[in-house]
């Protein structure tokens, strides 16, 4: 049978707080901040420390819930790691874990479960202090915020922040130092570097992260789910594309536009029947799509679109955007023209179009107040405006 080494550190993870200010009816160690609870988190950022023996302080009904959390968690480690039940007070249920620490270890850190997001390196910075010879280390950052000292609501005087840090967990201390400070313990304390220098114990400093911020108000859990919410991949990126065509009146047959057959009205002259509509479109979301333009795909030289209407076209544009990897969002079009009259027929001009293409197709239609080739009625002009994104 295999010995397993025993490490010389020991962190006592303390998870056995009510979460009271946290207002989630639940104690705070098991409250969920993404799939995974509050402790899961910290344990995560135990395991990818140095290797240490691992105390979890948990609320006396809930150890069969931390034993679940730490199985999970630790993975091949589990034989490094145990469970106790916790105190009254913060204090009371480091005293439980200490006293589940063997008897080699060196070195113990406490830590808040709370602090569900301190990066391992800081467990580090903690246990090399400790290693290089000071009794008691803690990480703090620097006080940015400017200070006031106040009387119920009125400011007596501004505090030097200069002097000031806030302190976080994991505070590392040596076995002895901390074993003495509670053997003599007479009042409670918040923290456990509290205490070692109510005993004359020097407190030494190393860099906190502010990564390492208590849990404690709703607030707080908010920002601690955005911190671990995944980053997408990729973003989807949207590209544009222009289209215009124009086609003269003269042409031998009805007049086909936007999709639908105008009886009465001149026929438009093109290789197919001329819909100016349809063609400004095709060339819209090929232009978006990188395909070139309606000449390389719908030329005079393929003869299955001599006549052809918008239907074939859109359609065909809709597969070679596929084709290309292309999805297409949706599409913009104007007419300009003195005839025919589009306002009866706009919604119908949209339904039939957005079938055939494949997504909603918007119409409007304009006049140019007698200027230009469209003004004298000479022909129809049309300009199309489309979005695709990666399909």
């Amino acid at each position: 049978m295999s010995i397993i080494p025993v490490p010389r550190v020991a962190v006592i993870v303390v998870a056995a707080g009510s979460g009271t200010r946290l207002g989630v009816g639940a104690p705070k160690a098991f409250v969920g901040i993404d799939a995974h609870t509050i402790l899961r988190h910290a344990l995560r950022s135990v395991f990818e420390a140095p290797e240490a023996q691992v105390i979890v302080v948990a609320p006396s009904d809930r150890t069969g819930d931390a034993e679940t959390e730490v199985r999970e968690a630790a993975g091949s480690r589990r034989d490094l790691v145990s469970v106790v039940a916790g105190g009254a007070t913060r204090q009371e249920s480091v005293a439980a874990g200490l006293a589940a620490v063997w008897a080699d270890v060196e070195v113990v850190l406490v830590h808040d479960a709370a602090r569900a997001l301190t990066p391992p390196e800081v467990f580090a910075r903690v246990i090399d202090a400790v290693s290089q010879g000071s009794d008691a280390v803690i990480p703090v950052l620097p006080v940015v915020d400017t200070l006031k000292r106040v009387d119920a609501d009125a400011v007596v005087e501004p505090v030097d922040r200069s002097v000031l840090a806030a302190a976080q967990t994991p505070q590392g201390f040596r076995r002895a130092i901390l074993d003495g400070a509670y053997l003599d313990a007479a009042a409670d304390h918040t923290d456990d570097a509290a205490l070692l220098q109510a005993a004359g114990t020097v407190v030494r400093t190393v860099p906190g992260d502010e990564r390492a911020f208590k849990i404690t108000t709703p607030a707080d859990l908010e920002r601690a789910r955005a911190l671990v919410a995944p980053v997408p991949t990729a973003m989807v990126i949207p590209r544009v594309g222009v289209g215009t065509d124009v086609h003269a009146f003269g042409g031998d047959d009805t007049l086909w536009l936007a999709g639908l057959e105008w009886p009465g009205e001149p026929g438009l002259k093109g290789h197919s029947d001329g819909d100016a509509v349809a063609h400004a479109i095709v060339d819209a979301v090929l232009a978006a799509a990188g395909l070139g333009d309606i000449g390389t795909h719908f030329g005079t030289d393929q003869p299955e679109y001599a006549g052809a209407h918008a239907a074939a076209f859109l359609a065909r544009t809709r597969a070679l955007a596929a084709d290309a990897g292309w999805a297409i969002g949706n599409v913009s079009v104007q007419v300009q023209a003195n005839r025919p009259r589009f306002a009866a027929r706009r919604l119908e001009a949209e339904r039939v179009l957005s079938e055939a293409l494949g997504a909603p197709v918007s119409v409007s239609a304009t006049t140019t107040d007698g200027l230009g080739f469209t003004g004298t009625g000479d022909g129809v002009a049309a300009f199309a405006v489309a979005v695709v994104v990666p399909a």
